[in-house]
């Protein structure tokens, strides 16, 4: 089966077609650009179709990164999602993006990324599976001075994953018991306490 996949939580946009039964990864497109999402991601989709020698219908299944990230990044990368699954007739999986950033991490670790506004995503793992989170805090609050912390670095007996994003084989990869099961509803992962608050919560 050949596998579209997706993310776009973190400013690093990346599209691919993987082969499931070999994850080999047959085309991928990225991009650090992040408000450049929405132009380039269905170009780039077309792209990687288009390079892999497949048509729109060789494609079994969709998966897309479901965050934690930004409001705006994640409303286009799931709906783009969203789209091509329902005019292929196709499933789409939604994984924790964190989660495909672990894929393959050996021991306790922790992945962090950038959150804005001083604050960052974080999960923690053992030999890849999550046991915390993901949530969103301040740096200071994981013992660590930000989203660009040396790699490698130690906090609280957990290796430090900082600065990656998901790659199209990561997110197959975590992805991969779900594919051939009926797919759960997307669901984004703000974690984003609310910009906008009501005239009377100011006071």
């Amino acid at each position: 089966m050949f596998v579209l996949a997706l993310d776009t939580a973190t400013p690093s946009l990346t599209v691919g077609i993987v082969d499931l039964d070999t994850r080999s990864v047959l085309a991928r497109r990225d991009q650090t650009n992040s408000r450049g999402h929405a132009e380039v991601l269905t170009p780039f989709v077309l792209e990687c179709l288009d390079e892999a020698g497949l048509a729109r219908s060789d494609i079994g299944a969709i998966v897309v990164g479901c965050g934690p990230g930004p409001f705006t990044g994640l409303r286009v990368g799931m709906a783009t999602a969203a789209a091509f699954g329902d005019a292929l007739g196709i499933p789409v999986h939604g994984v924790c993006s964190l989660d495909a950033i672990a894929v393959g991490s050996r021991g306790d670790t922790l992945v962090v990324t950038d959150a804005r506004r001083r604050e960052v995503y974080w999960a923690r793992y053992s030999d890849g599976v999550r046991t915390g989170g993901p949530d969103v805090c301040k740096p200071a609050d994981l013992g660590i001075d930000g989203p660009a912390v040396e790699e490698g670095a130690i906090v609280d007996g957990a290796r430090v994953i900082a600065g990656a994003a998901p790659t199209p084989a990561t997110l197959v990869a975590a992805a991969a018991p779900l594919i051939g099961t009926e797919p759960e509803p997307l669901v984004p992962l703000y974690l984003r306490r609310p910009d906008a608050v009501e005239t009377a919560a100011r006071g």
